[in-house]
């Protein structure tokens, strides 16, 4: 039995959201148990011109529904990404699962040669869904997670690489 653009992508992003989930719960207790506040880790950037930590959850769970409109042909449930908590951001990640896991698993069967455009301030760029989802959707969404996980161990949040993995 192959694996289809649906096995790797995903029950790929619902794991990693779950562990997201974990890790952001991480930051939180820990700006509490020091009493920082939560803007500090939330508006954490690794360089000025990097977006923070609220802008990668919501580029993660955009990846990650993207991919499934894009080469699902699901219909996107639009989010406004203006979080600027840790429960927004809580329920932007339930939000995103949620959606996920009503994707039917046949919407992806058969689509590796379907083109996929993606349309970008400079321009476009056109893929196989294959590549899509290969070459720029999963390490446009693990960019981001691990970005979110980079701020908050910047800041000191006690994760090791098991937060980030999660426990198969």
């Amino acid at each position: 039995m192959s694996l289809s653009l649906y096995d790797v992508s995903v029950p790929v992003f619902l794991s990693a959201f779950g562990n997201l989930s974990k890790i952001l719960e991480k930051g939180r207790a820990f700006a509490d148990e020091k009493g920082m506040a939560h803007a500090e880790l939330l508006e954490a950037r690794l360089f000025p011109d990097m977006a923070p930590l609220t802008a990668q959850i919501q580029r993660a769970s955009d990846t990650a529904k993207f991919t499934a409109m894009r080469v699902g042909q699901v219909e996107n449930v639009a989010m406004e990404d203006n979080e600027t908590s840790f429960d927004e951001l809580q329920t932007r990640i339930a939000a995103t699962v949620a959606f996920l896991k009503a994707v039917p698993a046949h919407s992806m069967d058969g689509r590796e040669e379907a083109e996929v455009v993606l349309k970008t301030g400079q321009g476009s760029m056109t893929f196989t869904a294959r590549n899509y989802v290969l070459g720029f959707a999963i390490p446009n969404f693990y960019f981001h997670v691990t970005t979110a996980y980079a701020l908050l161990r910047h800041k000191g949040v006690p994760l090791g690489k098991m937060d980030y993995i999660g426990r198969i």
